[in-house]
């Protein structure tokens, strides 16, 4: 195919996955007062019962969180059905052997995105808002907006199932002859600092949270390694 044959294809795809997110967006708006209940769950749950409100401060700006709830609703929902859409764009270049890999990419690169969402969710979020409601004196009250409350945790669940694909990401571009288990393990230290980077962008700006990024995310790259290192050996058995 040639490169215009190849973007013509890639739009096809990509309007593909606009479909899917629409139909996805649809879904999820009729149920986004329960899907912004179970946003709401981890904050409440330490709020005393008379201070679990989350107040809006403009007319339109309920309406428009739950239209953004819907739209990261259907990402996270729906994930698989967009790593398959695209993986069909990938799977004519690579070899007949290579594409019977397309279920496991698809299954592993959905469950780590899950997975990745769900830690934030079930770990980072009850310990750092039970840190942050404890800081201070009782003379400070929390007075959250639904904007910002929402916003923020819609930011670090997609963040975190964006990160979590690192060891998917990794596994790929070794079956492709991307990158090699000696190159990943020379590069050790440097995987290190991206790891702290992407934990200081990605977690909220507390130690705790961002060491509760980092620390996976590097257990994660190491496994990638584990993998790739075992598929070079049954690949070349002579290798070291």
């Amino acid at each position: 195919m040639s490169f215009w044959n190849h973007l013509d294809e890639l739009r096809s795809r990509f309007v593909v996955c606009l479909y899917i997110f629409f139909a996805g967006f649809f879904a999820c708006y009729l149920l986004s007062d329960k899907l912004l209940d179970f946003l709401r769950r981890p904050l409440f749950k330490y709020l005393p019962e008379q201070g679990r409100h989350l107040y809006y401060t403009g007319l339109f700006e309920n309406f428009f969180v739950h239209l953004r709830v819907a739209g990261y609703g259907s990402l996270v929902l729906l994930s698989p059905a967009y790593f398959l859409v695209l993986w069909r764009f990938v799977a004519p270049a690579l070899y007949e052997r290579e594409r019977r890999h397309v279920l496991p990419f698809v299954v592993a690169a959905s469950l780590f995105f899950l997975v990745g969402t769900s830690f934030a969710y079930f770990v980072l979020f009850p310990a750092g808002i039970r840190y942050f409601l404890a800081y201070g004196t009782p003379a400070e009250v929390a007075w959250l907006t639904l904007e910002s409350y929402v916003s923020l945790v819609l930011k670090i669940l997609f963040g975190f199932g964006v990160c979590f694909q690192l060891p998917v990401v990794l596994v790929l571009l070794a079956k492709v002859g991307v990158v090699t288990h000696s190159m990943l393990a020379a590069h050790r230290k440097n995987a290190l600092v991206v790891v702290a980077v992407i934990s200081a962008l990605v977690a909220p700006p507390d130690a705790i949270s961002m060491l509760l990024l980092m620390v996976p995310l590097y257990l994660l790259f190491e496994g990638a390694l584990a993998v790739v290192g075992l598929m070079q050996k049954q690949k070349d058995p002579t290798e070291s």
